[in-house]
């Protein structure tokens, strides 16, 4: 895994009209397989028949609480063999920050828990009824709650997709020593995320999130970048986007790579080929597919 070299990807984002813009920031127009409304309920449908499927297994724990709020739920799905000592991939859905669920998400159930790592996926308030900030607070108490309840786990690997890889890069930058425990957190994998959100604000997507320019750049990634500390220098950072992403998205998740690198953190970048927004996150449901392959290993290494 390594950098694209920088190259063409049509013009920067302010240069855009807002026409352009608009696409650019709808994942679903750039899928080769689907047309965008087919892309999206094709995903919802392989989502929801992948996570009834392993929620029938019984080897889980469902809408288990993480804390007081109504959307404070999570599922864990366990392997076969249960020890006191396993890792654990917790999984943050994408949607805008105002769709998606945990309820249809669990597409690396099967191959993980088959390769004895615990899967939690988890619920989180969306938008217009909660903000980015209560979002961001939610996935860490996930996070807490994972590590308070299972102490030995043999490491916590963050994974978010679009939204969801946004919320998971925030939470990598929170100073764990004001909180009761230090999680665990080993390594992270951002999927097609969204690390500049100063683009969102010219877009229907901010119908719903309401973000003013302050709101967006405080709440990036790609600007909220400390120097890596001990904890996180060695924490592994895979970026992955898909060929079928919209340029934007490519860039958004090229230029967060060279950031991080930049910072001194121990990242890595892939471009999946063949792959659109939706389904280089359904694809995770197969063992052979490269980005579960890129999970077991850096999981196991």
């Amino acid at each position: 895994m390594a950098a694209l070299p920088p190259g063409p990807r049509g013009p920067p984002w302010k240069a855009l009209s807002k026409e352009d813009l608009e696409k650019q920031y709808s994942p679903s127009k750039w899928s080769h397989r689907l047309n965008a409304e087919e892309v999206i309920k094709t995903h919802v449908r392989v989502g929801t028949e992948v996570t009834k499927e392993a929620q029938a297994s019984k080897q889980n724990l469902l809408d288990v609480a993480y804390g007081e709020g109504l959307d404070e739920k999570l599922d864990i799905y366990f392997p076969s063999q249960i020890s006191k000592e396993l890792p654990f991939f917790l999984f943050i859905h994408g949607g805008y920050w105002q769709e998606g669920s945990k309820d249809y998400s669990a597409f690396m159930v099967p191959p993980l828990t088959a390769a004895g790592i615990a899967v939690a996926l988890v619920a989180y308030v969306l938008a217009p009824k909660g903000n980015l900030d209560q979002m961001l607070s939610q996935i860490r108490r996930s996070v807490l709650f994972i590590q308070k309840q299972y102490p030995f786990n043999r490491g916590i690997y963050l994974c978010g997709h679009s939204a969801g890889a946004h919320l998971a890069s925030m939470v990598l930058l929170t100073d764990w020593v004001e909180h009761e425990v230090i999680p665990n957190i080993k390594g992270s994998f951002l999927v097609s995320g969204i690390y500049d959100l100063e683009p969102i604000l010219h877009t229907y997507v901010n119908d719903a999130l309401q973000m003013t320019l302050e709101d967006a750049r405080r709440k990036s990634p790609m600007f909220c970048q400390k120097e890596a500390q001990t904890s996180t220098s060695t924490c592994a950072l895979i970026l992955a986007v898909g060929q079928q992403d919209s340029p934007e998205f490519l860039q958004q998740s090229l230029d967060y790579f060279q950031v991080l690198r930049l910072h001194g953190y121990r990242a890595s970048f892939i471009e999946i080929s063949n792959v659109d927004h939706f389904d280089i996150i359904e694809k995770l449901n197969k063992n052979d597919y490269i980005l579960t392959q890129i999970i077991l290993k850096t999981i196991f290494q």
